[in-house]
């Protein structure tokens, strides 16, 4: 099985409603994101390529134009957890690159969630 994989960061903020009183992430507050995406086959294509890493640049694109310095509960109607966003931005993948096999998110340097259909 042939592996890629490419990080990418954007800066936004957020705020985590239904939370306890009192808990840090129920206030306005931001991250520099870093998000990871994996793509992998079995096969390489005619370039010996899973897939050319300058195809990855629309991702870049979505994220530098569409997410980075804004408020990400202005943009999606669903909770803007690090988990949600990883399944979002799977599934954004997905539907341009079908090799897509996991994308993670981090909004700091010791955590992460991933989403994947693939399991484990």
């Amino acid at each position: 099985m042939y592996t890629i994989r490419k990080k990418f960061s954007f800066s936004a903020a957020h705020q985590l409603h239904g939370l306890i009183e009192g808990h840090p992430c129920g206030r306005l507050h931001g991250h520099n994101y870093e998000v990871e995406v994996v793509l992998s086959d079995i096969n390489l294509n005619e370039h010996d390529f899973v897939l050319d890493y300058r195809e990855l640049d629309l991702f870049k694109q979505m994220l530098d134009t569409e997410l980075d310095h804004r408020n990400l509960n202005d943009i999606f109607n669903f909770h803007t957890t690090a988990e949600n966003l990883a399944k979002y931005f799977f599934e954004w993948c997905l539907k341009r690159w079908v090799d897509t096999w996991m994308v993670r998110v981090s909004e700091t340097p010791k955590t992460w969630a991933e989403y994947t259909q693939h399991g484990i």
